[in-house]
Parts: C-alpha cells; structure tokens; sequence
C-alpha cells in the first residue's frame, strides 16, 4: 500500500518528535535507531526512509526540542519562567524539558552540523530571552549569564541523587541569585 507525501511528512514529524524526547531522557548513546523507532511506532527497516543517519535525526530532533525551548521563552513574564525552569519537576522530567539542559553535553562531542544546530538553537534562546541591560552588548551578556547559570543549575542537580539535599540546594540558590539579577535595581530617593 502507498503511503501518501502528506503521511511521510506526518511519521517523519512523529519520529522527530519521538527521539526529541527520547534523547533528552536518555542521552543520543543512550538509545539505539530500533528502539527509537519501535517507540514511534515503526520497524527499524523504515528509519533509512526518512533520515540519512542518527546524527541526521539528532540534529533534526534538536531544532524541534530547541524551538520549543525558545517559544515557551518569548513573552513569558522571565520570572516565572525562571521559578519553572529551576523547579524539582523540571529537574526529574528531562525528556519533558529543555534540551539544553539535557543534551548541551552530549552535543558537544556529535559532528559539527549537530553542534552548530545547538549554537542556532542558543541563539534563538537568547533572542527569545530579551533581556534588559543598557547597551546591547551588556543585555546579550546578562541574557547569556541567565541562560548559562539556569542551564547549568539543572545540569548539577541532575548530577546529583534523586534524594540528595545537595539537589535541591542548587536549585534553590540558582534561582534566587537569577531572580535577584532580574530584578530592578532599587532606587534612592
């Protein structure tokens, strides 16, 4: 039976979607092509009828979880964003979270297409971000410090035991220090 172009399009989405949040729970070592596609819902016979290789996917899947990073960003009150992003639950939901948190690591040693879709994915983030700080240069660099810190609060906690106090220590200084550099500078009448 012949599949339709717009039922390819729709099980590639699906297989995108599927190792996005795969790969954020696992790592890209941490799921082999057959499991990922018995988890879409197709046979390991099917992945080369969609995607050149894994590192093809792991890109594609990164542009989509990235994406999905930048627009929950773009116009959230950056607060409550902050106070979300550092919660136990985010911490404890990799493959629900963000991508950065959970994979900056592992694309770090992936082939320079992947990593250069995480440099454009950052990019929108920082955009997505918008941060205040004077010139230009001085609100990119409070928006990367912000980005970087929280990033790097998750990656820590999640370094540490489920139950470890340690866990729960970082996440709460590293957001009361972001939110306090969200804040307005107090005025002196």
């Amino acid at each position: 039976m012949k599949v339709s172009k717009a039922q390819v399009q729709a099980n590639r989405a699906h297989i995108v979607e599927t190792a996005s949040r795969l790969f954020r729970e696992r790592g890209y070592d941490g799921i082999g092509i057959a499991d990922l596609m018995a988890a879409a819902g197709f046979t390991h016979g099917g992945f080369y009828k969609h995607f050149g290789s894994k590192a093809d996917l792991m890109a594609e899947a990164a542009v989509y979880g990235l994406e999905q990073s930048a627009a929950q960003t773009a116009g959230a009150d950056l607060s409550e964003f902050v106070g979300q992003y550092l919660s136990r639950s985010h911490r404890d939901e990799p493959g629900e979270g963000c991508t950065m948190a959970a994979l900056c690591g592992d694309a770090s040693r992936q082939p320079d297409f992947v990593r250069e879709t995480f440099a454009a994915g950052i990019e929108r983030q920082l955009a997505a971000t918008e941060l205040d700080g004077g010139s230009a240069a001085e609100a990119r660099a409070k928006s990367i410090n912000t980005i970087a810190h929280a990033v790097g609060a998750i990656v820590l906690s999640r370094a540490c035991p489920d139950d470890s106090p340690l866990a729960q220590e970082i996440l709460d200084v590293c957001r009361a220090r972001i939110l306090a550099t969200l804040a307005p500078p107090a005025t002196s009448e």
